[in-house]
């Protein structure tokens, strides 16, 4: 979800949205969001608790970055990724990678390449197959864990 500013009151966000896979999505008006949740309470708890995962994912993710090695994060951004995309086959290019982790191309390539090395992974060309979850997950450091508990607690 994007647009959480216009619940939280802001009218013009500094943020910018990246969309990693395609697929579908809706769209509503600022106005419209504004006047429903004002309207109506599940929709605000909603979109309360959702702005609580969210924060719960930022933070946790800033540790991350500061505290965990690359190629755990790396195994984390992937779970995350399949979670949502449903899907054992994904693109992530080595640029997305590095940009996302705030590490070089290089230290990426190697951090996939210990990953495939190790049968958790393919990896060519941008194409990533998970081969091994379980395996994967082991390599995760502990915020793949607290962020799906967090996200999964939100969409039950």
């Amino acid at each position: 979800m994007t647009g959480i500013s216009v619940f939280m009151g802001v009218e013009r966000s500094r943020t910018r949205a990246l969309v990693q896979r395609g697929g579908s999505a809706m769209r509503m008006k600022s106005a419209d969001l504004d006047r429903e949740s004002d309207q109506s309470g599940a929709l605000t708890r909603l979109l309360r608790r959702y702005t609580h995962s969210l924060f719960t994912q930022i933070s946790q993710s800033v540790a991350c970055h500061r505290f965990h090695r690359v190629d755990a994060r790396l195994a984390r951004w992937m779970l995350m990724t399949h979670d949502r995309t449903g899907s054992d086959e994904f693109r992530l290019t080595q640029e997305f990678m590095s940009n996302i982790l705030g590490v070089r191309r290089e230290r990426v390539n190697m951090a996939a390449g210990d990953l495939q090395r190790e049968k958790l992974i393919s990896y060519s060309r941008g194409m990533i197959k998970i081969r091994d979850r379980a395996g994967l997950e082991t390599v995760a450091c502990e915020c793949y864990s607290i962020i799906k508990e967090e996200t999964d607690s939100f969409l039950n």
